[in-house]
């Protein structure tokens, strides 16, 4: 084989090898990024990314499963999924007083929660899309979310809107819609499985504009 040969067959190694595409899930606290990751690693690793809870930032660290690889209607990616904690403007540990935990527990928390959230913005620089979880029960134009996805916009990453917990009688997806036109928004329940293969068609055209 000459030099030519090899350095084409180097080449298309490469391209075959294609890097994972990172896909973070941000949103605010409780808005169910976690249990839509999970559900996510489950069904394609058999294992899951991390713990839920009622409590407000559960998550507290950036925590992530790397080759996930998704098949969807005969096609196939790998993903490294990012699970980050949720983002908040403000964190006061009396919140958590609330759900009968100790005064330093509390404060522990809300230390780490704090510091989650830094994380979870720095970690945007090496998102390549990101899937933002918003509560469909809850008023989405806020600050916290306009935050998320201003962030977003300045970095030019792909995004796609989950609004979860449709199966709650509150749900209204149209809100969401209505507060981010410019971005797909999709229902679903991350809780019941509910419209996953919309949500798996959709990041399939998300990833093709990376």
């Amino acid at each position: 084989m000459g030099f030519k040969g090899f350095f084409k067959k180097v080449l298309s190694g490469i391209f075959k090898s294609k890097k994972e595409i990172k896909l973070g899930f941000y949103g605010p606290p409780n808005a169910g990024k976690t249990s839509l990751a999970n559900r996510i690693c489950k069904d394609f690793t058999g294992e899951e990314i991390g713990s839920v809870s009622k409590v407000p930032h559960e998550t507290r660290e950036v925590q992530f499963k790397e080759k996930v690889e998704i098949k969807y209607k005969g096609k196939s990616m790998t993903f490294k999924i990012v699970d980050t904690p949720g983002i908040a403007t403000k964190i006061d540990y009396e919140e958590f007083l609330r759900y009968r935990m100790k005064k330093g527990d509390a404060k522990k928390r809300a230390k780490e929660a704090t510091q989650g959230v830094i994380d979870a913005i720095k970690w945007l620089d090496d998102m390549d899309s990101v899937v933002v979880v918003l509560d469909a029960t809850e008023n989405p134009y806020n600050q916290v979310n306009i935050t998320i996805i201003g962030n977003l916009a300045a970095r030019k990453i792909p995004v796609l809107i989950i609004a979860n917990k449709i199966d709650l009688r509150k749900a209204d997806i149209k809100k969401i819609e209505a507060a981010f036109p410019e971005y797909k928004t999709i229902g679903i329940s991350a809780k019941n499985g509910e419209n996953l293969d919309e949500f798996y068609e959709e990041i399939f055209k998300l990833v093709k504009r990376i």
